[in-house]
């Protein structure tokens, strides 16, 4: 409560009227976290494609295409919403053959 002044300044403000102004946290960072996100998918859409081509005696190739679908961000639960959590949604298409 000391460095609500403080916190004004810096463009955070707080109300206190009732239970419908709920403080809000908004993630800014998407662009830092999201080479790392696209890697972590690319690896595993390979993990994956590769378990699929051996359980139908096939042999993954090339990478087809690759899709950048969706980044979602969302409140870890309710009692957490300062804590986010990040998903991407991907499609990888790779080549197999017999």
């Amino acid at each position: 409560m000391n460095k609500l002044s403080s916190l004004g300044k810096k463009g955070i403000v707080f109300s206190g009227n009732g239970y419908d102004n709920r403080t809000e946290f908004i993630f800014s960072k998407l662009n830092s976290v999201k080479p790392e996100m696209i890697q972590e998918v690319i690896t595993k859409a390979r993990e994956v494609a590769q378990e699929l081509a051996e359980d139908s005696n096939s042999e993954l190739g090339k990478m087809k295409r690759a899709y950048q679908d969706q980044f979602s961000i969302y409140p870890r639960d309710k009692n957490n919403p300062h804590i986010k959590k990040i998903r991407v949604v991907s499609t990888v298409e790779y080549y197999l053959s017999d």
